[in-house]
């Protein structure tokens, strides 16, 4: 199939500038090597930098080239949780929420490439700083944790104008071909997407997560830090997580203080419902959302988004053309 080549494709030595976003409840080894066999690169969620997940799923993905990523405050309590992940030699590592410095020259050393994203321009900087051979520009319209302030359109070129030589790549309400035809119009080298992946085939969510994710629309996403809360994450203030509304949100909603004072008894209450009630249960989507309507093998998502931007650039050459 025809191919998008990008500053970041060079950069990975990939086919199509697609990157899985690491996604602990999601994005295991299986689907991130789905996503590197379909042209991509998969990168592996670590969850809370936790180290029987991290060697798990990279077993799980046999011999395949993927990436690692980390949620910093959380490596910051397990630094040598990146030590394991290094081991296995990953073309990329990827850093998110808090400060990559600390870590960026044991993972230059080891041969990977540094993958920071960021949520604000302030950030952006200091990952430059700290050496970032990629940037991932997130705007709140991310599913699951993301920033409350940017959104992906503006962002993005921002970041671009910011980044000079340095590719950076698009996140955050981006769901299909159309969305990665947009992040190179504003300067992006690729897209990162996460929420289009929970619908995979090779995805770690279960069928009941799946048939929600088809099921939602942007309209019903909204950030929150209530389901954070509810289960004793320590996520900072500044990262609430995009998901679906249900009825645990309506009932907490604009009450954050008051279930801060109780959240170990209602945790109990959380923890004892069932994994499939979504009436309860965290479900992370972002508002790219509208798009997903039906569960597919990773290949045939990555080869349908790539087929449907080329068709937008080229209509869109074609207009210019006139």
């Amino acid at each position: 199939m025809q191919r998008i080549k990008t500053a970041l494709t060079e950069l990975l030595g990939i086919d199509h500038p697609i990157l899985l976003a690491p996604m602990g409840s999601a994005a295991g080894g299986k689907l991130a090597a789905a996503v590197t066999q379909a042209g991509g690169l998969g990168i592996i969620g670590s969850g809370y930098a936790d180290r029987e997940a991290v060697a798990r799923e990279l077993t799980a993905a046999g011999n395949t080239r993927v990436g690692v990523g980390f949620i910093l405050w959380a490596l910051d309590q397990r630094p040598e949780v990146l030590d394991v992940a290094l081991a296995a030699k990953p073309p990329v590592i990827m850093l998110s929420f808090g400060d990559p410095a600390p870590y960026a020259g044991a993972i230059k050393a080891a041969g990977s490439k540094l993958i920071c994203q960021v949520q604000t321009l302030e950030a952006a900087r200091q990952a430059v700083q700290a050496g970032a051979d990629i940037l991932i520009a997130q705007g709140r319209d991310a599913g699951g944790h993301a920033g409350t302030t940017r959104g992906t359109m503006g962002f993005v070129p921002a970041v671009v104008d910011l980044a000079g030589a340095i590719p950076v790549v698009a996140a955050g309400g981006i769901a299909d071909g159309r969305g990665l035809a947009a992040a190179l119009a504003l300067g992006a080298a690729g897209v990162l997407m996460g929420t289009r992946f929970t619908a995979a085939k090779e995805s770690l969510f279960d069928e009941v997560l799946k048939q929600g994710v088809i099921d939602a629309g942007g309209d019903d996403t909204e950030q929150t830090r209530v389901f954070d809360i509810v289960r004793g994450a320590g996520w900072p203030e500044r990262f609430p997580g995009r998901a679906v509304k249900n009825a645990f949100l309506d009932k907490w909603r604009d009450r954050e203080g008051e279930l801060q004072t109780v959240w170990r008894e209602e945790e109990k209450a959380y923890a004892a419902s069932a994994p499939a009630d979504l009436s309860t249960r965290v479900l992370w989507t972002g508002e790219g959302v509208d798009l997903v309507h039906e569960v597919l093998p990773a290949i045939e998502i990555v080869e349908r988004i790539v087929a449907e931007a080329i068709s937008v650039l080229e209509r869109g050459a074609r207009l210019l053309a006139r």
